[in-house]
């Protein structure tokens, strides 16, 4: 299988030439090669994807779908590496006024290892190249960048702030190449891999169900899904990491992020079957008198829990992340905990926890879809997007159990 690593990025520089201007000479002019060398890079872009880009006829080219939708996403790939590597505060020393075009992919490929491994040692181990050509790789390009890109620390290697951004816009750059790969090959395009991170709520019904009929649809796709909260998925899904997150929606999302709403869940209070407040009307204030076991300090689940409560909150002697093992203890405990019923289908239908019949004033959550602003979505992951809508409205009979 081709991977954006194995194209050379002047010929996929110069695949932009040839479907903007529809001329050879033109195209070889814009990209500083000869006409033979344009040509020969072309055809052997074609080998290895297997797909012709262009059709040749006696008035010149005209590119193909593969070759347009190659095209469009090697042009978002250079905004990206283009976006790292000019920022404010880069030496201009060398008079690079467009230095992502200077880079190759084997430099960006170790780049890529170095920063995952932070460190030149464990670079090499993971990637089988050397260590003198990991080493070569990134100062090459803190020279075509004019910026230090890595640095010494204790006895290891860290990135810079420039490193980190780096780092980033070469993920999103390759992010971009792989989707056009896979859109030039189209159906016979190899499996293909799409990475969800996935909030607490949106594990139980969404995105299983979501998945489940995707791969029914798209069986060649591999799909990664990504366990954490907001704050850990967050920074993978701006590097590219992951594709799309769903669950909760922040109120003040930072600038770089979409937000696009699926559902609302309203929360409620859960305690074990035979509970001292299970099965009759419960006030508010006696929700203050019991033990609860609620997730940490900073999470949205407990600012909502502790908005329930005036003055002194009730005790917590557990705080804990993990819904697993949140339902556990409630089941075996006089514990009251507070979930969405998403994510305790399963026990409520076996009636091993029961909702406490308490209203609670803002206890509503809208949860949906986090992306990068301004992703395009491959054709796969589109159809996953809108597999988890679909979910998302099938799953609601649960809202009401």
């Amino acid at each position: 299988m081709t991977t954006p690593f194995d194209l050379n990025l002047r010929h996929l520089r110069a695949l932009v030439s040839v479907v903007a201007l529809r001329s050879l000479n033109r195209a070889a002019e814009t990209a500083g090669l000869s006409q033979p060398a344009l040509t020969q890079g072309l055809a052997k872009l074609e080998r290895q994807l297997g797909v012709l880009l262009f059709d040749r006829h006696s008035g010149g080219v005209e590119p193909t779908f593969a070759g347009i939708a190659l095209a469009e996403r090697v042009e978002r790939a250079f905004a990206h590496l283009a976006a790292a590597v000019r920022r404010p505060g880069r030496s201009a020393a060398r008079g690079f006024s467009r230095p992502e075009q200077l880079m190759t992919a084997t430099q960006l490929q170790a780049f890529l290892y170095f920063a995952d491994a932070q460190g030149f040692a464990g670079a090499a181990a993971a990637s089988g190249l050397s260590q003198p050509g990991i080493h070569r790789a990134v100062r090459e390009l803190e020279q075509i960048s004019g910026q230090v890109l890595a640095e010494r620390r204790g006895r290891g290697m860290a990135l810079t702030p420039a490193g980190r951004a780096m780092a980033r816009g070469v993920r999103l750059a390759s992010g971009e190449i792989a989707a056009g790969i896979a859109e030039a090959l189209g159906e016979t395009s190899a499996a293909s891999r799409i990475a969800i991170g996935a909030m607490p709520l949106s594990r139980a019904l969404v995105v299983p169900r979501a998945i489940a009929h995707f791969l029914r649809d798209c069986p060649g796709t591999v799909v990664d899904v990504v366990e954490g909260s907001w704050r850990e998925l967050i920074d993978p899904l701006l590097d590219g990491v992951i594709d799309l997150m769903i669950g909760a929606l922040r109120e003040l999302p930072p600038p770089e992020v979409e937000q696009v709403p699926l559902f609302t869940d309203r929360l409620a209070v859960f305690g074990r079957k035979g509970h001292p407040l299970a099965g009759r009307r419960v006030a508010l204030d006696e929700l203050q008198a019991q033990s609860w076991v609620v997730g940490p300090q900073g999470t949205p689940l407990r600012a909502h829990w502790q908005a329930l409560f005036t003055g002194d909150p009730p005790p917590v002697p557990v705080e804990c992340g993990s819904v697993m093992v949140i339902r556990g203890l409630v089941m075996q405990s006089d514990l009251l905990t507070l979930l969405s019923p998403d994510q305790i289908s399963m026990e409520m239908d076996a009636q091993m926890l029961v909702r406490i019949d308490v209203d609670l004033p803002g206890s509503v959550r809208t949860i949906g879809l986090t992306t990068r602003r301004g992703w395009r979505p491959t054709a796969a992951q589109q159809r996953l997007v809108d597999l988890l809508h679909q979910a998302s409205t099938e799953t609601r009979l649960h809202e009401n159990q």
